[in-house]
């Protein structure tokens, strides 16, 4: 049996992932809906994984950055990821979501032409193949993909990677319990449905709900972050939704070999009830307060 250092019959990840998704930045000095501070939710986000044993292969941020596509939220947004992505020796991985717009998105985040075209990408992390789909459909909040977009997939899926590959866009293939969501759902999803068996994704990584859920979809896990700057309270007593400035959180994902684990983490840091540092000469005992 495989064991780690600390006795566990589990071995270290391959890969450790940052997953996080809807930061919605706004205009200089503005607060989202006049209330939400997305800069500071962002920046506690990266404090908390700056002072943790975090160290990630990779950070991927599914959509919806800025709320409005405005070119200073995203220069905002990257001076903010982008020196933290190159502490952290991280690849770095943006995905389009419906309130981006293309011009802005590719001229300020990534030095590209300001076009129209989908960002469609492949990012290669070792032999982990992370590919962005840009499920995005000007002027409009639903998603979709075009037929050229599944011809490119259909092609970059039939090379395999060594250890598998990771889809991500911001529309998630799955239903949500509120029902109002279903206006803005991935459409025509049958299409990507048939392509993914017999290949080599492991997972379809998502944003777009403001929570936290995960799902199957043709056989593979699917799972959604939750936002950064406001939730959806899935508790409502109407059937509409409600945005609640509460429960933002991030995805810690951890490849293994045979498995991939998704963890959500909080950003908000609350009151200790207990700790505990383990010392590697005590590997025989286990504390009571883990």
């Amino acid at each position: 049996m495989i064991m780690n250092e600390y006795g566990s019959q589990y071995p270290s990840p391959d890969y450790t992932l940052l997953h996080l998704s809807d930061t919605h930045f706004v205009g200089d000095d503005e607060r989202l809906y006049g209330k939400i501070d997305c800069d500071g939710q962002l920046e506690r986000l990266l404090d908390r994984v700056r002072g943790s044993e975090i160290k990630p292969d990779a950070i991927i941020l599914t959509g919806d950055l800025a709320d409005t596509g405005r070119p200073d939220a995203y220069r905002r947004l990257r001076a903010l990821v982008e020196p933290f992505a190159a502490e952290l020796g991280a690849e770095l991985v943006w995905v389009m979501g419906n309130h981006d717009r293309r011009p802005a998105f590719r001229s300020e985040l990534l030095d590209l032409e300001p076009t129209e075209e989908p960002y469609d990408r492949v990012h290669q992390v070792g032999g982990l193949r992370i590919v962005v789909l840009d499920s995005t459909v000007p002027g409009e909040h639903y998603g979709d993909l075009t037929d050229d977009q599944l011809v490119w997939l259909r092609d970059t899926l039939g090379r395999p990677a060594p250890d598998g590959t990771l889809l991500a866009l911001h529309h998630p293939p799955i239903p949500s319990p509120v029902a109002v969501a279903g206006t803005i759902e991935l459409r025509e999803e049958g299409w990507l449905a048939a392509m993914l068996p017999g290949t080599d994704v492991r997972g379809i990584l998502a944003g777009h709900l403001h929570y936290s859920t995960t799902s199957l979809f043709a056989g593979v896990p699917v799972s959604v972050a939750s936002a950064t700057c406001y939730t959806q309270d899935l508790g409502v007593a109407h059937p509409g939704a409600r945005g609640q400035d509460g429960a933002q959180a991030y995805n810690l994902i951890h490849v293994y070999g045979d498995r991939v684990v998704h963890s959500v983490v909080p950003i908000e840091a609350y009151p200790t009830v207990s700790e505990w540092t383990p010392r590697l000469e005590q590997r025989e005992g286990v504390s009571a307060s883990v």
